[in-house]
């Protein structure tokens, strides 16, 4: 009996000691929207502007992802840093990757990341799908981990960024020859660009991404390992928004926690950046706004270049929740011609998750509360709708005498670099007459074509 009941003891440690030893897999998790975190040990995100697309983080740096119908789409886990520290001073890093990549269409299979100060987006392109990123001519070549690739350096004029709205370089080291399999010496990349004058700043992330342009695919991310300094590094807890005053301003770009698939950001000149909506439904996310002990109005820095009225709601806790307010934002000219425009709200304390729900198009800059009760700001009447007409050849950039969704095409092309246009077409892009050919040409031209302004130009 004695005997039987040590082997019990014995079976029950050795179970004891395997699992403290070899640890269950971390939990697979599906995402199919916008969204951060942490899992296995990384930071990750995925982040699409339009379209369809899922990722299934799986144990470790691994995570597979598939895509269709998309405009931009990027899956990717890594590590996000403070920006305090620059890649010199948290230590030497390098990326260990495997993946069955099937990109249909335009994609990249890179190491991505950002610094700030100054504000640099950088990619190392290890495979590309039918186009070889970026377009521009090489600054030279450098041969790392057995291969060689082609060192660039382009510009981006008031696009997204991690800090809204922004101009800011970007740098690009392409593989020549392709691969899917290998070891990646980052530092030696970031060391390379810094010997060509191309300075990095604090370091903010460096992730391993899957980035899909205009296309379909699927990729199967089997093990990815980031070593810093020598050792695996820790993933920083992706940061928590501190609760913000209902009563000083806040900027629509800067604060954003969360936002829906169809937004379209627009950079604008001159008036300052604001964001546009183009589809009834969108919203922005301000987490943890404290309205203390009350706010009863709301005013917000807006422009409008539409046709009709869009309103704003203001929710709480979600896109659905308690509506508080609505202010009324009628055409201010253009959409560059910023007014303030203010609405009386329900008297709102403590803090709270705020939504701002929005029916049409409209440019809003900042926003921000009070405790004076004033008059909600008078609905207009409406203006009738004009029948839609050519304005001459504004917005026919194929020459096929009809502005429609292959002209949109062809212009978001050129504006990425991809495939620029000259001549006729060049001055057909120019939809708003201000000598430049920009995303505010882009998003006006999108606009026309869903029906929500009338004419170009």
């Amino acid at each position: 009996m004695k005997q039987k009941l040590l082997l019990i003891f014995m079976i029950l440690v050795s179970f004891t000691v395997s699992f403290t030893l070899f640890p269950v897999n971390v939990q697979a998790k599906t995402i199919t929207s916008n969204e951060t975190g942490t899992h296995g040990g990384y930071n990750y995100e995925y982040w699409k502007d339009e379209g369809n697309g899922t990722m299934i983080l799986k144990d470790g740096g691994a995570f597979s992802c598939e895509w269709n119908n998309i405009n931009n789409i990027l899956f990717r886990k890594g590590f996000k840093y403070n920006e305090t520290q620059t890649h010199q001073q948290l230590g030497n890093i390098t990326l260990t990757y495997s993946c069955n990549y099937q990109p249909n269409g335009n994609s990249y299979l890179a190491v991505y990341g950002w610094t700030s100060d100054p504000l640099v987006e950088y990619y190392i392109i290890e495979s590309w799908g039918n186009w070889r990123p970026p377009g521009a001519t090489s600054k030279g070549t450098i041969t790392v981990d057995g291969g060689t690739y082609d060192i660039y350096e382009t510009t981006r004029v008031n696009q997204p960024s991690i800090k809204g709205i922004a101009t800011f370089q970007q740098y690009w080291s392409v593989r020549t020859s392709k691969r899917t399999s290998g070891t990646i010496s980052v530092s030696e990349h970031f060391k390379a660009w810094e010997r060509m004058g191309m300075k990095m700043g604090k370091m903010y992330e460096v992730a391993f991404v899957v980035e899909g342009y205009q296309s379909s695919g699927k990729a199967d991310v089997t093990s990815m390992t980031i070593t810093v300094g020598g050792t695996p590094a820790s993933p920083q807890p992706t940061p928590t928004p501190a609760p913000r005053s209902a009563f000083s301003k806040i900027e629509a770009e800067e604060y954003n926690s969360l936002k829906s698939s169809t937004i379209e950001t627009i950079g604008t000149s001159g008036g300052g950046s604001g964001i546009g909506y183009i589809e009834s439904g969108d919203y922005l996310v301000f987490n943890k706004i404290d309205f203390g002990n009350g706010a009863n109005s709301f005013k917000a820095r807006v422009a409008s270049g539409a046709d009709t009225p869009t309103n704003i709601q203001l929710r709480l806790g979600s896109a659905s929740g308690t509506l508080i307010g609505t202010l009324t934002v009628p055409s201010t000219g253009g959409w560059n011609d910023y007014e303030e425009k203010s609405c009386s709200i329900t008297n709102t304390t403590g803090l709270n998750d705020l939504y701002l729900v929005f029916s049409g198009p409209v440019n809003i800059d900042y926003f921000i509360f009070d405790t004076a009760n004033i008059g909600p700001t008078p609905t207009p009447t409406p203006t009738p709708t004009p029948t839609p007409q050519q304005s001459q050849n504004l917005g026919d950039l194929n020459g096929d005498k009809q502005v429609n969704s292959t002209d949109y095409s062809i212009l978001k092309r050129h504006i990425l670099n991809i495939n620029r246009i000259s001549g006729d077409a060049l001055a057909n892009a120019d939809v708003n007459r201000d000598g430049k050919v920009d995303s505010t040409d882009l998003t006006m031209l999108h606009r026309y074509l869903l029906g929500i302004i009338s004419k170009l130009g």
